[in-house]
This record gives C-alpha cells, structure tokens and sequence, in this order.
C-alpha cells in the first residue's frame, strides 16, 4: 500500500518529502531555505462527493476524550520584517529517535504557518501547568502575539524561545504532508532542553488541567 501511494504521488509530481535541510544553506549551518506551505495533491479521506461517517461536533467530542500537553510553535522574524509568528499547537508528538525528528499537525488554513514555512525552522516551547493565560495569547488571531511575552533565539535556528517553559526543541522542518483539512509538519531536532522541573499544561475536554496525585 505505502509503494502504491508514493508511485501515485510521483506520477502527479508531488515530491512524498523535502530532504533535510533542504534549500539554501542546506548542509553549511545556514538557515534553510523556505518549503511549500500547501503541498499537493490534497488527500482526503473522504471525497468531495461523499457523506463523511462522523459529523464534526461527534468527532471533536470523542476526539476531547484524550488528553494532551499543550506547545506553542515559533519561528523567527522573516525578511519582510514582519517580526517572529508563532502560534498554541495542542497536536504535537515525538516522531523518532534515529534521526531524531518530531511532528505536529496544523490547519491548512492557518494564517501562522505559512511564515513558519517561508522559515524553513522551528522551535517547539512545551508550557508548563502555569502558562495557560500564555497558550491563550497564542491562540488568537490577528494580535500581536509576542506583545509582552519575553524570549530568547534558540541555539540553533534563532527561533523564539519562551522564557521559564519547562522543555524546548529547536527544528527545522524536514518534511510536510497533507492530511485532509490539516497538514503533518515533520521537524529535524538540532537542539533542545529542559528545566528538569513544574508540571506540564494539559488540554482535555477543551479545558485546561494539570497532574494530580
């Protein structure tokens, strides 16, 4: 099945993955070039045609049951001079250990991510039990999200790296799928770190929680 979808994928000219670090600069350090922010064709699951199995309010209310930590995706200012994007991503996960790479899922319509695209990095801010009102920023639209919030660049990619978050991972992108109404954006770890203490941020049911005895 994976071979018949990659022919079918060369045989409409989609590339199935960039190669890392692709783009300019790739293999020197430099930052890497920009990738595709709507990659094609647009698999779906169910046709334009068809009637989809579970209505969106089923899906999102059985989907609430599973719990899960909360992150806030940046990338830094592009050359347009527009200052750095960033947005809350609840739909963030390991991926690999060899190569190391992590992924996320993020919506085709996102205003955010294509200037995380044209970045071509990434770095991941895991938020801890406290930063709920700091999730919160990052979830509106059409603010200035960073108003307030202090950071530092990441080591590696210069990507903004928020201030007292207990974990941190540094990208760059390696890959982008489609997936329905979302795309799956794979990351190359090239850094990363830990306070080694607090409690994560969880998201369940659409509310916030923490840990508990």
């Amino acid at each position: 099945m994976a071979a018949t979808v990659v022919r079918y994928l060369r045989s409409v000219g989609s590339p199935t993955s960039a190669p890392p670090e692709a783009g300019p600069g790739a293999g020197t350090g430099k930052r890497p070039g920009p990738v595709d922010a709507l990659p094609r064709p647009d698999l779906r699951a169910v046709g334009a045609d068809e009637r989809a199995p579970v209505g969106p309010a089923e899906f999102r209310a059985v989907l609430g049951n599973f719990a899960s930590g909360v992150t806030v995706i940046t990338a830094p200012s592009g050359a347009d001079g527009a200052g750095p994007a960033g947005f809350a991503c609840q739909s963030f996960a390991a991926l690999s250990l060899d190569p190391p790479l992590v992924t996320f899922m993020v919506a085709r319509t996102s205003a955010t991510w294509p200037r995380i695209a044209r970045a071509g990095v990434f770095c991941v801010n895991i938020l801890g039990a406290e930063q709920g009102a700091l999730c919160r920023s990052f979830a509106v639209s059409g603010a200035d999200k960073f108003a307030g919030v202090t950071h530092t660049p990441a080591p590696v990619t210069g990507s903004p790296q928020l201030d007292a978050v207990p974990a941190w991972i540094d990208c760059r992108i390696h890959a982008v799928h489609t997936g329905g109404d979302h795309l799956i954006v794979v990351g190359r770890v090239v850094a990363m770190g830990a306070a080694g203490e607090g409690e994560p941020l969880l998201f369940h049911k659409g509310r916030f929680g923490r840990l508990a005895d």
